[in-house]
């Protein structure tokens, strides 16, 4: 008995000893799990908004603007909201996003609507040109283009189709732009560079126009009174302007004005033109006088006078110190602008004679009246060449091609403009309506691919030459009262491009005419084309 009492007390002990180490597991698990359930509320108290402040009442005058942000400093005009919390009915959520309707975007920026401007590419022929023009030397060696628009890449610039100046009729209706103060556009001149267009209105008002995309670059407030003339210098960095009030104004070619003077002429500066040299230029006025002024010191040198009445127009010779002149006494006049004296008069017209220019080549000057007939000069025999007839109203403007010495067109008091070709009496293309009052100005681009009218309706209108492709009557706004339709504009083309009629002008020069010469250059354009498909060109 003795001998199994320190068993049992032994045994005791480790049961005791086993109890003890039960508990103590037991208690470090129930630990273990009040730290992860202690953890895990924590995420998801962190994971949850703060609570609302209470929602203040909507007649109190307190604005609500929601909680704060997070990531941002505790500010009173923090206005972020976001649209995960909880709303209540006082501070319903935010609906869709509506679309735009016209008059903003939804940041209440104003939005203007898209439309596609057109652009005109010119560097696209030349680059051709330049790689072509090696092995294709003149006419005889030209791909001849077909009436595809993949042919659209075969284009060579005006320049490259000296012998066909059909080539180059600048009959298509590109664009036309507005000032925001409509008024007539009085006159029309590219940049030197030909990259923007100025014009001139009767506001007295400078606007410039880039020359590729046609949209508005600036405008200036240029004179007083309204721009009559502008002409650019032949170093391309002066511009001389003259308005109604006599005054006659410097530009530089950042339209910074330099010097002005402002009793050059007693009535309205109707027109400039610079001497070869630039160191002259002249100007005339309704007060029946054309001067001769030093350009360096503005200072007048020659005063002409032997029209009896308002001088309309001048332009000075290409090469020579010889100015031609047009008035109101129906005259045109030659003038020696050294000696300040008249040479000859021509008596061909029956009214006012609006618009004087000289060819490049010097020899020829063509001349337009109210009397709705153009005239072409030889001052070689001082006799009369050519005349034009065809529009029905007075002409009132005329530009000569840079390219092509013998294509000019001339725009009328009714809105139509006239392509013609020295030799052809009748006109090649005659776009009847192509403004809705009078065409003031006309002025090629100087590559020679576009063509600019500034007209009496307040607009300034480009024209460019067809692709290969193209619908050869303009049919944009067709139908419409704008005059560009199909009805509108009369030509007949050939291949893609278009022909001039046969020759048919009567008098003394008929039968070298119809030989296919000019008297003073020789010989001209072909008589006939063959057409592309092989028809004959009358059927169309």
């Amino acid at each position: 008995m003795m001998y199994g009492a320190p068993h049992q007390q032994q045994k005791q002990q480790q049961q005791q000893q086993m109890q003890q180490h039960q508990q103590m597991q037991q208690q470090q698990h129930q630990h273990q799990q009040q730290q992860m359930q202690q953890q895990h509320q924590l995420q998801h108290h962190s994971q949850q908004p703060p609570p609302l402040p209470p929602m203040p009442h909507p007649g109190s005058g307190d604005f609500y603007r929601g909680p704060f942000h997070p990531m941002r400093p505790n500010l009173a005009t923090s206005n972020n909201v976001s649209h995960d919390f909880p709303r209540s009915s006082h501070n319903p959520p935010p609906g869709p996003i509506h679309a735009y309707e016209g008059h903003g975007d939804i940041h209440g920026r104003r939005v203007r609507k898209l439309v596609q401007r057109r652009s005109v590419d010119y560097t696209s022929t030349v680059v051709r040109y330049m790689q072509v023009r090696m092995w294709q030397r003149d006419a005889r060696d030209r791909t001849i283009l077909q009436s595809t628009p993949a042919a659209a890449v075969d284009m060579l610039p005006t320049v490259a189709y000296t012998d066909n100046p059909s080539a180059s009729f600048a009959t298509k209706f590109v664009h036309a732009s507005t000032n925001k103060n409509r008024c007539s556009i009085n006159k029309v001149l590219w940049f030197p560079t030909g990259r923007r267009l100025i014009t001139g209105s009767q506001s007295g008002e400078f606007t410039l126009w880039n020359g590729q995309s046609f949209n508005f670059e600036m405008i200036l407030q240029a004179h007083d009174q309204a721009i009559r003339s502008m002409i650019w210098s032949h170093n391309e960095n002066w511009m001389v302007s003259g308005d109604d009030g006599g005054s006659i104004k410097y530009w530089q070619s950042n339209m910074n004005n330099v010097k002005a003077n402002k009793s050059a002429h007693k009535e309205a500066v109707r027109d400039l033109s610079f001497s070869r040299t630039d160191l002259k230029f002249c100007s005339c006025s309704d007060d029946t006088t054309v001067k001769v002024w030093d350009f360096a010191r503005c200072q007048e040198e020659k005063s002409l006078t032997g029209h009896g009445w308002d001088v309309k127009c001048v332009d000075w010779h290409p090469t020579k110190s010889l100015l031609v002149s047009g008035g109101k006494d129906n005259l045109v006049k030659l003038w020696d602008a050294k000696a300040g004296k008249e040479l000859c008069s021509f008596h061909g017209h029956k009214n006012t004679v609006l618009s004087v220019k000289w060819n490049q080549n010097g020899n020829w000057v063509l001349t337009a009246s109210k009397d709705q007939v153009i005239k072409l000069y030889d001052i070689r025999a001082m006799k009369e060449l050519e005349s034009f007839r065809g529009h029905l109203k007075d002409v009132t403007s005329l530009a000569w091609h840079p390219f092509h010495e013998e294509y000019f067109v001339s725009g009328s008091f009714n809105g139509s403009i006239f392509h013609w070709i020295v030799g052809h009496e009748n006109p090649q293309v005659e776009i009847s309506a192509a403004h809705e009052s009078s065409v003031w100005d006309l002025a090629w681009h100087p590559i020679g691919y576009i063509l600019c009218s500034g007209s009496n309706d307040h607009t300034t209108k480009f024209w460019c030459r067809n692709r290969p492709g193209d619908q050869c009557r303009e049919r944009f706004n067709a139908g419409s009262n704008q005059g560009y339709s199909d009805q509108n504009i009369n030509f007949r083309p050939v291949g893609g491009f278009f022909a001039a009629d046969p020759p048919s002008t009567p008098g003394p020069f008929s039968a070298a005419r119809n030989e296919g010469t000019i008297p003073g250059i020789g010989a001209a354009m072909p008589l006939s084309m063959p057409s592309i498909d092989g028809s004959d060109p009358g059927e169309r």
